[in-house]
Order: C-alpha cells, then structure tokens, then sequence
C-alpha cells in the first residue's frame, strides 16, 4: 500500500530532495492519498500534503541541492483521514527526528497515552507518530540516534517497516517487520524503498531485508544487523527488470501498456519450461517437489480468481484441489498436514494476508509454495519452493500481465506436478503469444463500450473453466470504471441475480469449450428473456451470433487455455469503458497496488 523512499549520497553535492521525489514519483503506483519528505542536515525539514504528489512538490519552497539524507511517503490512509497532519513524515515535540512508516502499530494507544502522559504533545490521529516521540524520549535519555532509533522499534507491536532520518547525524536508519523493505547499492549512493521501482533508475543491485533486521545507510555504506545488533551479510542480488519496463512507453496509461505486453510476459512464463521436440513441461525451481496428496491455493483478488482456475486444473488431472481467499483461511479448520501442498499466489509476493496463510499453512507441517512476481519478496523467502512468473514490473494498480502469467504459470505446475500434459497443450501454449496478439490487434472492445458506457450494472458469466474469468472481468471493471459490475457462474444466475437483470444490465457471457457452451447458451436465453442485452466472448461465433447483441472472437485453442485468451478481452473492455468515464485508470480511487495490511 503505502510507498517509502529513503536516500544518502556518497558524494555532498547530490541533490538528496530531487532523489527523494523521484522515488515517490515511481511510486504513485501503490496508491496512496497524500504524500511527504523530510530532508536531514543540521535540522529536519519535513513537507507533507493531502493530495497528489504534484501537490506536494508545490509546497516545497527550494530545490536546490542540499541535505546529507531523505526520506519519503505516499500515503493510503488507516489510522485518520487523508489530512496534511496524517500525512507522512512524523516527527517529535522538538522536530529533530522524521519518521515514515508502512504498516499498522497494533500498540499505538497504550504507546500514546504513555507518551501524552510524560508530556509528549501529538498532532495527527495516526499511529506513526507514536514512533517518533519514542525515539526522542530515547534522546533525551541519552541514547545514540541508532541506539533510540532500535529501542523505539522494540516497543512496537504489529507490522512494519519504518525509516528515520536525525538532525545532525549522516544516514537514514530502517527496520522491517512482515512488510517489504529493500535497500539499492547505487555508484552515487545508497537507497532504500518498499519496492524495487523507486530507485531502479539508479542501481540494480539490490539487497532484501529479512523480518527482524534493521539497517542503516550512510555515505559510507550499508550496515543490517539482527534484533540483538549483531552485524549480518546478506546477499546483494540483480533486479533483471529493465528500467525502461517501468515507463509508460507512449501508452496513455500503464494498464494499457501492460495488457499490451501481455505477448512478452507469456513468453517470458514459458521460456525454459516447454519443449515441443519430447511435448514435456517441466519447471526447474520446483524439482524436487512431488506429487501432493492433496493442494491448496491462497490468494486475494485477482490472485484469488487465479487459484479458482488453478484448483479446476488440478482437480482434472486427479489431485484435489480447494482455492481460499487468503484472509479467511483458516489451517485449523481444513485438512493441513505434510502431505498437503499450500501455494500462495501473490504478485507482489507481500500481500498481507496471503503471507499470514502461508505462515498458518508452515505452522501446520504444510509444504509451501510461492507463485509470484517478485524476486526476493517476502512469499518466495517464507515458503519451501518458489515459481516465478516472469511478467515483469506492473505499474497499474489494476493486474493484467500478472494473471495472464499466473494462469500460465499455473498450468505448468499443474502439469508438472501431476505428469498430466499432451502434445496438443504443448503446442497451444506455445501459439498462446501469437494468439494473444492477435485479440490485442483485432479487438472491437472499444466499439462496444461506446454503446454501453452509461449502463446501470454490468454482469459477467461463466461456466467451468470460464467461471473464474467472469469473477476476474466483473472485478477489472469495478476496479478502473467504478461502476457496479458482478461475476457469476453461469448456473448461478437463476438463484437470485436473475432479479437484477434488465435492459440496462449488459451481460457478458464467456462461451468457450464444448463442455460449457451448451449450457451457457441456456443462460443467455435467460437473460435475453429480460432484454438484457447480451456480449458474449467466444472461440465458437457461428454458435451464438443469432442470439446475442455483440461478439468478442477469441481463437480456438486447448480448452484449458481459453480463459487466459477470453480475460484480454475483457480487461479491454474494462480499459476502454473507463477511459470513456474519464476515470483514472493506473490509480483507482481507494486502491492499492501491493496490499500490506490485513
């Protein structure tokens, strides 16, 4: 969710402030409803505003270089309402100590009424400012600024990473529990950051805090020390993204760019894992991983719609599978032993409350698994095995390239793991590129959000394998168009949404596979009985163009790929009618990109 930056140049003359906002800037991503910086020298100047970064950067009287050390945050409200006092950074009664902060500060009321109690005077309603006051009143007792700065993060409660600049004092100090924190070796200085984005314009070596470390960049280096101090090497790793991947390339927008680069990530997913000459799969990370008695997929969002097709593959190849939301998992309440396999599909690898069912799931004697996008993030080190999807940095806070990777991805673990895969699968994934760039080429989506856009609710239906895609279209529209939009199963119309439908309800029916296309022409009939007007998205036009408004052709291939083919269509559909409403599609209101909160 919230984004933090911090930087020190080696050298004096580095204008820390234009660094430091830089970072923010390529973190705008995340989401976030207000945003500071807070620039150390001999004092502490902090500026901070509700609003856009743009606002920000017009409250900060001079940008001239200077400051030996800098922080920043975009913020996504919790504790308070988007204000310029709630906004980050924080600082104590006298202001020679600035705090940024991602995550939740569970003690932060007892924390408080101590402070306010010995005299400490607190001007936002967040549960930040907490940590500053307990750094100052650590000062005031003596300590060094490292010293204060590690006994204030003892006392917390909860999940945080946190960064911290002093008056008088060179560097940035940081800490990370259960939410991400990097750091970057650059040649003109040292960063840190939640993600990889805010500085990779500078270095691609990076290093990955672990739970429990803190960490100190200064002019003259990086230290990272455990929760007793005891100094520790952690390995410095290259980020392969190109920085130019995380720019807009002449798209109008990110989500454009990256349903475009839909092609290159699939390529990317399969580079290595197929072979057309023996028709084998086979994924090299996951070797050593064998076949489960048993599989569970945790996940969020578009993540979650992901694991529900997921389950479907493995349940076909004989090996029972269920898909959880992550926040309602629950490993007491299901059958988690040694014998079961637990995946966490997460694109960030930091979703809060996937990494709490993965750890419930490790707790249990589960063998775990991470599907994700990130290299290095939380998930890939907390689990037993790791498959990395290969998509890419995604900017938009609405995922595209991702599911389409995790649905690839997903299909090769589930033949991998169940030696379940045929010359004829093989091959329609290696056509799959081609055939997405085909949709991308050729799609009438935008014609058909022109007639629909002032639609009251827009529905989505699917069956089988299609069920999952209709649950991911109703969600990508909802998302970027804030319109009312619903997915269903196809079946499940007639148990109460059926009530809904009428002549201003599109419905857009995924027909795809013979063995739901019988079936959803039924429920198409259904609808059409309502005048609701009827979008169905299908590799079989000539068996529904005489009972439906509008066609969105996808191109035949293996049943088990359709969804991926049938989702770009809908995903354009969702682009397009929001950039009809105007609305701003790479940052949804209320939305973030990497949700690490619970």
């Amino acid at each position: 969710m919230c984004g933090i930056i911090g930087y020190t140049p080696i050298e004096a003359d580095r204008n820390v402030l234009d660094v430091v906002l830089d970072g923010l800037s390529d973190l705008e991503y995340r989401g976030y409803d207000s945003a500071g910086v807070a620039i150390a020298d001999s004092s502490v100047s902090v500026y901070k505003r509700n609003g856009e970064l743009s606002e920000l950067e017009a409250a900060i009287p001079d940008r001239s270089p200077g400051g030996d050390a800098g922080i920043g945050h975009t913020r996504w409200s919790t504790h308070g309402p988007p204000t310029d006092e709630n906004a980050h950074p924080h600082t104590g009664c006298d202001g020679s100590v600035a705090v940024v902060h991602n995550g939740i500060i569970e003690n932060y009321r007892a924390l408080r009424a101590d402070l306010e109690a010995a005299g400490h005077v607190f001007e936002s309603q967040t549960d930040t400012e907490v940590i500053p006051h307990l750094i100052e009143a650590a000062l005031d007792q003596g300590a060094d600024a490292g010293t204060a700065f590690r006994r204030a993060i003892d006392r917390l409660e909860g999940s945080f990473a946190v960064a911290a600049v002093f008056s008088d004092t060179e560097g940035v100090y940081a800490a990370r529990h259960q939410s991400p924190l990097v750091l970057g070796l650059g040649d003109d200085g040292y960063h840190l950051a939640s993600d990889v984005p805010a500085f990779l314009d500078h270095t691609d070596r990076v290093v990955y805090l672990e739970d429990g470390q803190f960490a100190k960049i200064s002019p003259s280096g990086v230290e990272i020390s455990d929760e007793r101090g005891t100094l520790v090497d952690m390995p410095v790793r290259t980020v392969e993204w190109d920085p130019e991947e995380a720019g807009k390339s002449g798209y109008d927008h990110y989500m454009c760019k990256e349903i475009n680069e839909q092609p290159r990530a699939i390529r990317n997913c399969l580079r290595g894992r197929i072979s057309e000459i023996d028709a084998s799969v086979s994924i090299d990370e996951i070797g050593d991983l064998a076949r489960p008695e048993r599989i569970q997929f945790v996940g969020c969002g578009t993540s979650y719609h992901a694991s529900r097709y997921a389950a479907r593959l493995f349940r076909r190849r004989g090996i029972p599978a269920t898909a959880f939301y992550a926040s309602e998992y629950d490993a007491g309440a299901v059958p988690v032993n040694e014998e079961t396999l637990v995946v966490g599909v997460t694109q960030s690898g930091e979703t809060a409350d996937t990494l709490s069912a993965i750890r419930d799931a490790n707790r249990c004697g589960a063998e775990t698994l991470a599907v994700t996008n990130v290299v290095g993030s939380s998930a890939s080190r907390e689990t037993d095995h790791v498959m990395y999807i290969r998509a890419g940095p995604e900017i938009s806070v609405a995922a595209t390239k991702t599911f389409a990777s995790q649905q690839v991805a997903l299909l090769l673990l589930a033949s991998t793991l169940a030696g379940d895969y045929s010359r004829s699968l093989v091959e329609a994934l290696r056509a799959l590129p081609d055939q997405i760039q085909s949709i991308l080429d050729g799609s009438r989506a935008s014609e058909i959000t022109d007639v629909y856009a002032r639609s009251d609710a827009y529905f989505f239906i699917g069956r089988g394998y299609g069920a999952s895609v209709a649950l991911e279209g109703a969600l990508k529209l909802k998302e970027v168009t804030y319109k009312h939009a619903e997915g269903f199963p196809g079946g499940e119309l007639k148990h109460g949404p059926l009530a809904l439908v009428g002549d201003r309800t599109p419905v857009f029916a995924i027909v795809t596979g013979e063995s739901a296309t019988g079936k959803m022409l039924s429920n198409i009939k259904e609808v059409e009985a309502r005048d609701a007007p009827v979008i169905a998205v299908t590799d079989s036009p000539s068996a529904v163009e005489s009972i439906v408004d509008h066609v969105l052709r996808i191109p035949e291939t293996h049943e088990q790929l359709t969804p991926i083919l049938a989702n770009v269509q809908l995903q354009l559909v969702a682009y397009w009618l929001a950039h009809r409403l105007g609305r701003s599609i790479d940052k949804p209101r209320n939305l973030a990109k990497s949700v690490t909160v619970e």
